[in-house]
């Protein structure tokens, strides 16, 4: 253990790990994009996607590229509960403008069977919170 670093008590443990509906969490999104559509899809997420999200109520933290691996695509959103998730899910991805005009370009741009969400909550020092 590092000096001054806090201990992993039982309490905060639980905090942690506590999988509650009613707490706020990310997800850490990671996508594989296609060889040569990395640009494509930066522009698609940073002049559409994000920006529809956000206008649907989405919190979005941060988008990212592989600094050496060009397929590399991670993006951070925070939702307050499990029911703000699944309220901006409906929202978002049961929209026609989704369905119509987003949803079928994904797929030339990225490969949805490599997509891998991972649900995260801020340590309690964490700077994002």
């Amino acid at each position: 253990m590092l000096p001054g670093a806090p201990m992993l008590t039982p309490e905060l443990a639980s905090a942690v790990h506590s999988n509650q509906g009613d707490r706020m969490f990310f997800e850490l999104r990671q996508y594989h994009v296609r060889p040569g559509q990395q640009e494509k899809w930066v522009k698609c997420m940073e002049e559409e996607i994000i920006p529809f999200q956000v206008k649907m109520g989405m919190v979005i933290l941060g988008s990212f590229v592989g600094e050496e691996d060009a397929s590399v695509y991670v993006w951070i959103r925070r939702f307050e509960s499990e029911a703000e998730r699944k309220r901006l899910y409906d929202a978002v991805y049961q929209s026609d403008y989704w369905k119509t005009e987003i949803a079928p370009r994904i797929p030339t741009l990225i490969d949805r069977e490599q997509i891998k969400v991972t649900r995260i909550v801020a340590t309690p020092r964490s700077v994002i919170q």
